[in-house]
């Protein structure tokens, strides 16, 4: 008789499976979506599509001529890689065919060739947005401005986010007060930042969007806190410490964590349960470590943003993380 089923992560004793997790994560990503469609159109949803459809039919081919085994597309997870695949690629006409290898990379490279879900030591998602952002370049930086509610078309008008636009004229020597107040770069404000109303990534320009989304898993238990509170915070005070050395040269606190993906990141890619660390005192670690990555690659990087970079590199001692704090045993 056999008495062990031996699986991979994600491992949850409690009568939540890990199907019904992932299908709850594409509903908390819902929000940001819509406000994607709203703010870049067409483009964005059809971006979307391809991506979740790309993901869901790489996964099917992998695990059925490859490596042989029972589909698993039917757990959501396909769908999660693709919408944050997805959410992290500028909304233009280009990226309706680029976001396809994107999805082969994250799904046939960052993921099945790990063994599938629960094995893969980084996340898929991020690595296929790594990857389409060093061999494309200048299409993953080509940043289309937000027009009116639900826009059909935004590709004849282009701009760079707020982090690469001040990163630019930082390195002419124009002075941080000097490019905040210049009414002819067109920054936006603070309220525009947080409804969403600015360029970037489709997943990332809207906080109230993603805070909508992180809320609800963490009411029902899918996310912790420790993650994404660690690395907003760290991410808040270290920039903090920094505008306050040289307000002239740093971004204030405030901005840097609603530009960017940092909210996108906190919420959703490092609280990914199979790459970031079990017990809550490692997870906490993970998320100072993203935090002060992220700032420290937006400074003096040669990126304007670092969140991607800084999530997989931390990913990479998850295992160092877990062997040092571990979790709290329930026998002795």
């Amino acid at each position: 008789m056999k008495l062990l089923n031996v699986s991979g992560s994600p491992h949850v004793h409690s009568d939540e499976s890990t199907k019904k997790i992932m299908w709850r994560v594409n509903l908390a990503l819902v929000p940001s979506l819509i406000v994607a469609v709203a703010f870049f159109g067409l483009n964005a949803l059809l971006i979307s599509i391809i991506s979740v459809g790309c993901c869901i039919l790489f996964q099917w081919l992998i695990e059925k001529f490859v490596m042989k085994v029972p589909s698993t597309i039917c757990d959501g997870s396909a769908i999660v890689t693709g919408l944050l695949l997805a959410f992290n690629v500028p909304a233009t006409q280009e990226m309706i065919w680029l976001v396809a290898i994107g999805a082969l990379v994250a799904i046939g490279i960052g993921k099945m060739s790990f063994g599938g879900l629960g094995k893969n030591p980084f996340n898929p998602a991020l690595v296929g947005r790594v990857f389409m952002l060093i061999s494309f370049p200048v299409q993953m930086t080509t940043w289309p401005k937000t027009g009116s509610w639900f826009p059909m078309s935004i590709d004849t008008v282009t701009g760079a986010t707020p982090l690469g636009l001040i990163k630019e004229q930082l390195s002419t020597g124009r002075s941080l007060t000097d490019i905040m107040s210049d009414p002819t770069l067109g920054l936006p404000s603070l309220c525009d930042i947080f409804l969403g109303h600015m360029g970037g990534s489709l997943g990332e320009v809207s906080a109230i969007a993603i805070l909508i989304g992180a809320i609800y898993l963490l009411c029902k238990k899918i996310i912790s806190w420790h993650i994404p509170v660690a690395f907003i915070g760290t991410a808040f005070v270290f920039s903090g410490i920094l505008w306050l050395c040289n307000p002239d040269q740093f971004i204030d606190p405030l901005t840097t964590i609603l530009t960017g993906g940092i909210m996108l990141g906190a919420c959703f890619m490092a609280t990914d349960m199979v790459t970031s660390p079990m017990a809550k005192s490692g997870q906490l670690i993970f998320g100072v470590g993203c935090g002060l990555l992220t700032i420290i690659i937006r400074n003096w990087g040669n990126y304007p943003e670092g969140v991607s970079f800084a999530i997989l590199l931390m990913n990479s001692v998850t295992p160092l993380i877990n062997r040092w704090c571990k979790p709290k045993r329930f026998a002795n």
